[in-house]
């Protein structure tokens, strides 16, 4: 009887620890993304339509990856299908869980806006504030595929830890009113980020069990949020004017390419571990990947200070601290 326990425990322990490290990757883009766009945001003076093209050139390569794949083909009109007639009770997808993209899009935008003026690392680690406390709430109410998980006291206590960071990393923001402002966007975008995470992985599970569903996802996910972005810039174009003409960097239009794929991967992964521990590694990947752009690739005059590292560190501690629990679990 003891044998035949003991397997599905170490098969547990490890698909938590491929999909931490997985996450933490997928963190890592993140932060490479949001330094591209931040840059190409203060380049064309204004985050619209840098956030648009960001989108549409991530959506342009999964429109290219449908033509030639049939399953991602099959995926979407599997979650065509389910959204026309919806099924009852859970496995069912509604038409309002396709929205995720919305949350993509106010993300994408508030890089563009912020980075350029209060670093990458800023941006980040306000976003773990709204991303872990989000998490847990999330989780908590089964929006994501792998359904309700435990509201623990080590989940809160790492949640909190999370907040006193970002605390941390954005005092000395306080003196400045409109710098302090700029990092309740990216915390605001953490928040949407974890609804994001559950809502396009149950858009992944019902187009299809394999990864061929999670790219189906994707396409859904970018789809909505180009729609969205570009209503927003048509509206900003009628009142700000043109922007200034686009760079000719190629390397600062990636953006798209690293949201495809950190899209698709963690609609994929959240299925395996749930939003907060998904949350939890993507923080992690995102925080050390800021800092070593901060420091060998710095925006404009915004050098690392002392704070800003030890919030970092701080969260990477809140982190360590909330993932206890997904490998005590049997």
């Amino acid at each position: 009887m003891t044998a035949t326990a003991t397997p599905p425990a170490v098969s547990t322990r490890q698909h938590h620890l491929v999909g931490l490290v997985s996450a933490f990757g997928i963190g890592m883009l993140v932060a490479v993304q949001s330094r591209l766009n931040g840059e190409l945001g203060g380049i064309l003076g204004d985050g619209i339509p840098a956030a648009l093209i960001s989108f549409g050139t991530g959506l342009l390569i999964l429109l290219v990856a449908t033509a030639v794949v049939p399953p991602v083909r099959r995926g979407l009109g599997n979650v065509w299908r389910t959204i026309s007639t919806p099924m009852r009770g859970y496995g069912g997808l509604r038409w309002w869980q396709c929205l995720g993209g919305l949350a993509g899009a106010f993300l994408v935008a508030t890089q563009s806006i912020t980075v350029s003026i209060i670093g990458v690392a800023v941006f980040l680690v306000a976003g773990v504030a709204g991303q872990a406390i989000s998490s847990l709430v999330v989780d908590r109410l089964g929006f994501g595929p792998a359904g309700p998980q435990p509201l623990t006291t080590i989940r809160i206590v790492g949640a909190m830890i999370a907040l006193v960071a970002v605390g941390l990393a954005v005092s000395e923001q306080l003196s400045h009113p409109d710098g302090l402002l700029l990092a309740v966007l990216p915390a605001l975008g953490g928040v949407g980020t974890a609804v994001q995470q559950a809502i396009n992985g149950r858009v992944a599970r019902t187009a299809s069990t394999d990864a061929y569903g999670a790219v189906a996802a994707g396409v859904v996910n970018f789809l909505v949020g180009f729609t969205a972005l570009l209503v927003v810039f048509l509206v900003d174009l009628a009142l700000r004017g043109a922007p200034r003409h686009l760079p000719s960097e190629p390397w600062l239009y990636f953006g798209g390419a690293c949201g495809v794929i950190f899209i698709s991967a963690a609609a994929a992964v959240v299925r395996v571990v749930g939003v907060f521990v998904l949350g939890l590694g993507t923080i992690a990947g995102q925080l050390i990947a800021s800092l070593f752009i901060d420091i060998f690739v710095p925006v404009a005059d915004k050098p690392i200070t002392t704070p800003v590292v030890a919030g970092t560190l701080l969260a990477l501690v809140a982190v360590a601290v909330a993932a206890i629990p997904n490998f005590r679990r049997r």
